[in-house]
């Protein structure tokens, strides 16, 4: 049985969501708080907000488990993301909102759960890159999330709409971020470049533009397609409107 789900495409493309996933083993739920299992900090609806992908000849990987199982977006060393800020960890011990996940006297397993859902996830991410590489000459990275537009633990404020990451300009080639980053900034919506979201393991960890493999990220406020918390409901009226944004971000990853 798989730890997540994988749909190849014909595209040299390979679109990551690895903070969708709503599932949390029963041996693990027994041990959380009723913050946890709330998977309140999901990056809800992406899959659905991208439900084009497959028709554009796209492939994409995504978590079955929740982010609170393991952050597939972390490092397996544990290593910081954001130097001086607060951040999640590979096994998160907290909510965005700073809340425990776990009962007194509980914590993660860090080594048994990267073997059994970070190591499978990431091997299929090199795995589907190497294809690429190999069939089309370059291999791209799309890594797809949302995140509450406020959450005052991470971040001051309000969250701009649309945040573009490549780790400062390491992660892709710096011809095809400004491409993005135009199609962005002329989108209507707010955004930033490298702002609060640089891209997170997957991006840094994956993209290397002088051997033709460019990573992005993008972090979607999730006021622009949906009602957040504690609504949570998709809207499509919205989503209508930042689809063609998003389409035409993945059509230029494709070209």
């Amino acid at each position: 049985m798989t730890e997540f789900h994988f749909h190849q495409g014909s595209k040299p493309l390979l679109v990551s969501m690895p903070h969708v996933g709503l599932e949390i083993p029963d041996t693990i739920k027994e041990n959380m708080t009723e913050a946890a299992l709330s998977m309140i900090d999901t990056d809800w609806y992406i899959d659905r907000l991208y439900d084009f992908l497959k028709e554009m000849g796209v492939s994409i990987i995504s978590a079955k488990y929740s982010r609170y199982v393991v952050d597939l977006n972390r490092g397996a060393d544990g290593s910081s993301l954001y130097e001086g800020q607060n951040e999640t960890t590979l096994c998160p011990l907290t909510t965005f909102e700073n809340e425990p996940l776990y009962k007194p006297n509980h914590s993660p397993d860090l080594a048994a759960r990267t073997a059994h859902y970070w190591q499978p996830y990431h091997d299929q991410i090199s795995a589907e890159l190497r294809r690429l590489k190999q069939n089309f000459g370059i291999a791209r990275l799309w890594d797809a999330h949302s995140i509450k537009s406020h959450v005052p633990h991470l971040f001051d404020g309000q969250l701009p709409d649309l945040n573009l990451g490549t780790d400062n300009g390491i992660s892709a080639d710096h011809a095809l971020v400004q491409k993005l980053d135009h199609i962005i900034s002329k989108s209507g919506y707010s955004s930033a470049l490298n702002g609060r979201f640089k891209g997170g393991y997957i991006t840094r960890n994956y993209g290397d533009p002088q051997n033709h493999i460019d990573a992005v990220q993008l972090e979607i406020s999730q006021n622009t397609y949906m009602d957040e918390a504690p609504k949570l409901n998709f809207r499509e009226d919205k989503a209508n409107k930042l689809r063609p944004v998003l389409k035409l971000l993945i059509e230029t990853m494709i070209s």
